[in-house]
């Protein structure tokens, strides 16, 4: 099977967002709309370090999102690529099509000159951490959070 990945065009978003719909009911999760515009329109400023890359399958159809997220660390003299969002339509679980979109980031973010890619997933997600014990290194690390 063929997958090819691209950077998503405005013109993407109607495929788009089913799979962000997905995404969010998969950790059941409400974006507002307003949100989700916004985002959008993030992923199409040059301005902003936001980026969409989208899977298409043989027919043309989008199969798969990822989202990433460009900043500096105090860590590190490169920039950090942070994975946010990834997300694989259930007919292509398995298929190696997360994996592919994960390599495209790593792709992004070297050509960005980054020195790390790095992602978080819900300790419940066992299917994918499958998939990233076995391409990726865990950091060990837990994350916290506070809503301001």
């Amino acid at each position: 099977m063929t997958t090819t990945i691209r950077p998503l065009n405005p013109s993407d978003r109607s495929a788009w967002e089913p799979l962000w719909a997905g995404y969010q009911r998969f950790y059941e999760v409400a974006i507002p709309e307003e949100t989700t515009e916004l985002t959008w329109g993030r992923f199409h400023d040059p301005a902003e370090p936001m980026h969409v890359l989208g899977a298409f399958d043989g027919d043309g159809r989008l199969v798969g999102i990822v989202h990433t997220i460009f900043h500096r660390s105090t860590w590190l003299p490169k920039w950090t690529c942070y994975l946010q969002d990834l997300y694989v339509d259930d007919s292509q679980r398995g298929l190696g099509t997360g994996a592919a979109l994960i390599e495209a980031v790593a792709d992004l973010a070297r050509e960005h000159g980054a020195g790390r890619l790095y992602w978080m997933t819900h300790e419940t997600n066992a299917t994918a951490r499958k998939l990233y014990d076995r391409i990726a290194e865990r950091s060990g690390f837990i994350q916290y959070r506070k809503a301001l």
